[in-house]
């Protein structure tokens, strides 16, 4: 069994030189990843991703000292190709990681030129893409500096509406991806440093909900659970979002070593080991190797890899039983969302057949919620994840649009499908 293991371990290594051929295009010189996988280090910043070389990302001295959502430096940006006019704003903020330690944050504010005409101020979305990604250069910050980014078409939708659309790096700088705390963190300061700076054309009371699918739900379902505690002076008037991986537990039997989804469901280890460094004392010279070569892939490089060689994680240890390890059992428990509930309404959608994210994750998530008194309208869409990620659009603009008229919510909880 262990010879099969390190014959798949090595054709993932393959898979993932050639991953990084096809996402190293555009970016800057790197280590030889040959060199890289031979002999990997096992130093904690060759994990991380490779830096942009902008000193825009750096934050001033004793940025640690200012309350999170403090803007720390803002700047024009394109905002990508839109069929609305506005103005983009990127800005650096002060955030919190998953451990309550200070770190910046990038976040993009899509502002309409046009006079908002409703009553009260202008809404704002915070739009949370699905990043599920390792490198800076995936980040929506990064991407809507070009005349198109997959990341935009969706919030053309409440662009259309007047509505303000930001769109955090809800990964922190850290590219921590899975870290359901620090996306949940990087969200709600985003919001704070918008609402809270006159300039760009929002107030304090501004009326804010929080939308994403996939990895965006992560965001989304994290900065509506902390939102009560951590900033709690925010008018957040709602949460939709959809394909959610509340439970990152359920996705070893979905996702890991079974199919494409086995490169994102690695990157995602990774991002938690990032925000995490404690997981690390169970990596082996694989894991490293995997850490260190893939450390700035793109979802579609990870994808690229789960294709060629679906890889389990247990490959990446030499721990017998790596998930009943306290460490694992803590992590995967501290990133469960349900723990807390919001207090505000929630609209939840998922696929009836998610090969990948589970349906019993939802559920649980809806029961979690329910019980502790949140309303939530929870429909099941017929179809798979990337189909309902796409069908579910619809209702949760709709839905986002009653909350901002100020139309109440149906008492409770119910679900459809």
């Amino acid at each position: 069994m262990r010879r099969l293991l390190r014959g798949r371990s090595a054709r993932l290594v393959v898979a993932l030189l050639g991953a990084v051929a096809v996402s190293a295009v555009g970016t800057p010189a790197q280590a030889n990843p040959i060199d890289q996988s031979l002999t990997p280090s096992r130093e904690y910043s060759g994990i991380l991703p490779t830096p942009l070389g902008d000193p825009f990302y750096t934050p001033p001295p004793e940025f640690e000292s200012r309350p999170p959502g403090t803007v720390l430096a803002s700047r024009p940006s394109s905002g990508g190709l839109t069929l609305y006019p506005l103005t983009s704003t990127e800005l650096l903020l002060r955030s919190t990681d998953a451990k309550g330690r200070p770190v910046p944050v990038v976040a993009t504010l899509l502002m309409p030129t046009t006079p908002w005409p409703g009553p009260g101020p202008r809404p704002l979305v915070s739009f949370n893409a699905a990043i599920d990604s390792l490198g800076h250069r995936c980040a929506p910050s990064y991407e809507l500096r070009g005349p198109l980014s997959a990341k935009l078409w969706a919030a053309q939708i409440p662009l259309s509406k007047g509505y303000a659309v930001l769109v955090p790096d809800h990964q922190g700088p850290r590219q921590a991806y899975g870290a359901g705390v620090m996306a949940g963190h990087a969200v709600l300061d985003a919001i704070r440093a918008v609402v809270g700076t006159p300039e760009f054309g929002l107030r304090p009371d501004t009326p804010t909900v929080v939308t994403g699918y996939s990895g965006g739900a992560i965001a989304s379902g994290w900065a509506a659970q902390l939102a009560p505690e951590y900033a709690p002076e925010l008018n957040l008037v709602g949460a939709a979002f959809g394909g959610v991986p509340a439970d990152f537990g359920l996705l070893l039997d979905t996702m890991n070593g079974r199919n494409l989804a086995s490169g994102v469901f690695l990157a995602a280890t990774l991002g938690l080991a990032r925000e995490y460094p404690e997981m690390l004392g169970l990596m082996n010279d694989n894991g490293w190797r995997l850490a260190q070569i893939g450390k700035d892939l793109c979802m579609s490089a990870e994808e690229f890899g789960g294709v060629v060689a679906p890889i389990p994680v247990q490959v990446f240890t030499d721990v017998a039983a790596p998930t009943d390890s306290t460490v694992i059992k803590e992590i995967l428990a501290a990133n469960r969302m349900g723990a807390a509930a919001p207090k505000v309404p929630v609209f939840l959608y998922h696929a009836s057949h998610d090969p990948w994210v589970p349906l019993a994750g939802a559920e649980n998530l809806y029961a979690d919620w329910c019980r502790a008194g949140t309303p939530v309208d929870f429909q099941v869409h017929i179809g798979e994840h990337f189909l309902v990620g796409l069908s579910g659009i619809p209702g949760a603009n709709a839905w986002i649009d009653d909350r901002f008229a100020g139309r109440p919510v149906t008492p409770g909880c119910t679900r459809l499908g």
